[in-house]
């Protein structure tokens, strides 16, 4: 699966995994699998992961400008998908002044729309 959103229940926050799957040559990304979890760390401490971390943040930004949506966290990620491991990109969207404790449709909607326009954009899959 190369999106996974999961919604706080409890909190008006979701997170989103992207599972890189395809090699990123212009972030000099050309292993995007391993064998096991420990392997993926050096990718994910490389410039190369770094660069595609702030360009996620940055196409983030402006999907979630004008809304009350707000990035608390974007890191790197070790993604599981079978018996192989890949790097991935891991955010925490918070709605700031959330009615209710859980995030609103209209959020979770956007958050969607947001992450599959990251994964595309960025061609992580």
């Amino acid at each position: 699966m190369a999106i996974k959103i999961t919604h706080d229940a409890n909190a008006a926050t979701a997170s989103v995994e992207l599972t890189i799957t395809q090699p990123l040559d212009d972030f000099d990304l050309t292993e995007v699998a391993a064998p096991i979890p420990r392997d993926v760390d050096p990718i994910l401490a490389s410039q190369g992961f770094k660069d595609l971390l702030d360009e996620a943040r940055a196409i983030l930004e402006r999907e979630f400008m004008g809304s009350n949506l707000e990035i608390a966290q974007l890191t790197g990620a070790i993604c599981k998908e079978g018996a192989v491991y890949h790097p991935g990109i891991w955010l925490v969207v918070c709605e700031a002044n959330a009615a209710t404790e859980e995030m609103s449709p209209a959020a979770r909607s956007r958050i969607a729309t947001a992450a599959e326009f990251v994964r595309s954009t960025l061609q992580l899959s």
